[in-house]
């Protein structure tokens, strides 16, 4: 990973006491081969940082975090006794979804909204971004592999997200995703078990597709070290109540669960 930007001399942190950490880890059980993260669990922004410019009514929206994700996390990584971590802070402080290097690490524009408080961002300030909050997320990831690994445990990782239902006045039929790269051995079993369940229509990387420029975590954490891996996309309006996020979640376990037997996990 490329090292980011040097600070600007300004060593004041940019997350204040009282404010949440980069991250959240709920530990599961020991035997369980699930890893299971959330990149943009939150919608949260540092008091530093203001509101980044925006009203509330575009905090509340898709472009700041991906609504149900954190809910629908938390109910399958109970169910599948899996390692949860959840990122606390909105996407657009600094996506941890995208390398440091891509432009949109730092969206100055997302959907047709612009970002007031991402324009003519000063090095540092993009580097103090990184530091406090992509650095520490990716880093606690990096440690619980490593452990699970030096422990000789087996690890397939989850990566949970949410697409909105309409993206610029098109609405999307689609009920869910599942989003691969290259290492298919989990996301094609769930893909064809998924498409077997009475009325429900799901994309093959789609709504969008995992690439090693739009995605992080999948490429990184998981094929990098020759883990399966699987990218789930769920419509937001499927888990924006806890009755929809426990539905799927349970649906998710069972297929997940039967997906990693087949596998030898």
């Amino acid at each position: 990973m490329p090292s980011p930007p040097e600070p600007d001399g300004d060593d004041e942190p940019l997350l204040g006491d009282g404010e949440p950490p980069a991250f959240e880890v709920v530990d599961g059980g020991a035997r369980s081969p699930f890893v299971v993260s959330c990149d943009h669990a939150s919608a949260r922004i540092p008091q530093k940082l203001g509101k980044l410019g925006l009203p509330d009514s575009e905090l509340e929206r898709h472009i700041a975090w991906d609504i149900g994700a954190a809910g629908l996390a938390r109910k399958l990584a109970t169910m599948l006794d899996a390692w949860l971590v959840l990122q606390n802070y909105s996407r657009l402080v600094i996506d941890c979804n995208r390398r440091l290097e891509r432009p949109d690490s730092i969206a100055v524009k997302s959907e047709d909204t612009e970002i007031p408080g991402n324009l003519a961002l000063a090095p540092g300030d993009a580097a103090r971004r990184a530091r406090e909050i992509f650095e520490p997320y990716h880093a606690r990831i990096r440690h619980e592999l490593d452990a699970r690994a030096a422990a000789g445990r087996a690890s397939i990782l989850l990566f949970v997200h949410t697409f909105t239902p309409v993206f610029r006045g098109v609405s999307r039929s689609l009920h869910a995703g599942v989003l691969y790269h290259r290492d298919t051995r989990l996301a094609l079993p769930l893909l064809t078990a998924l498409r077997r369940e009475s009325g429900l229509e799901i994309g093959d990387n789609q709504p969008y597709a995992a690439t090693a420029l739009t995605d992080y975590g999948i490429i990184v954490h998981a094929e990098e070290r020759g883990l399966p891996p699987v990218e789930l996309e769920v419509r937001q309006d499927l888990v924006s109540d806890e009755e929809g996020q426990s539905a799927w979640a349970e649906r998710l376990a069972r297929l997940l669960g039967s997906a990693a037997r087949e596998l030898g996990f």
